[in-house]
């Protein structure tokens, strides 16, 4: 995690790109992993947890029907956390990842270990679906947040 992290932060000062993230299942994880950086400071702009339904309502301003209808952990609701990310920060790049860490509150159709995670950068916007299968809370966020600064390089280069 660490060098992927060293990675990002030395190709966005060379490229003087700014980032932000907006989390729920990682709990900060996402933005820790950049902030624990020297020299993070010339690209971090803002990482938010919003962990509860009523902070994606209030904060990132996901519409309440998306929520109701989808429910938090889709990919409906990690697009709108982005895309509204993105407006708030003002950034080049902007992450959203929720999902479930467990060990409790999956179902059959949405198990322990789903995680999505949305960037975006300008007009460009992607979400992926994962599942990640070691059943363990901290095992899950850091899958995550390892997928997430892959996905951040490879969508830079």
């Amino acid at each position: 995690m660490k060098k992927l992290s060293q990675k990002i932060v030395k190709l966005f000062t060379k490229k003087k790109l700014k980032i932000s993230f907006a989390e729920s299942c990682t709990g900060g994880l996402l933005s820790s992993s950049i902030t624990s950086i020297n020299g993070s400071s010339k690209i971090f702009t803002l990482g938010l947890v919003a962990y509860s339904n009523q902070a994606k309502i209030n904060i990132l301003n996901v519409p309440k029907n998306i929520i109701k209808k989808h429910g938090a952990v889709s990919y409906e609701v990690c697009l709108s956390m982005v895309k509204n990310l993105d407006k708030i920060s003002k950034t080049n790049i902007a992450v959203s990842i929720t999902g479930i860490a467990g060990p409790k509150g999956g179902s059959r159709q949405k198990p322990v270990g789903l995680v999505f995670i949305g960037i975006k950068k300008g007009n460009k916007t992607l979400v992926k679906k994962y599942l990640f299968k070691n059943k363990k809370r901290i095992s899950i966020q850091r899958a995550a947040v390892i997928k997430a600064l892959n996905l951040i390089l490879t969508f830079i280069k």
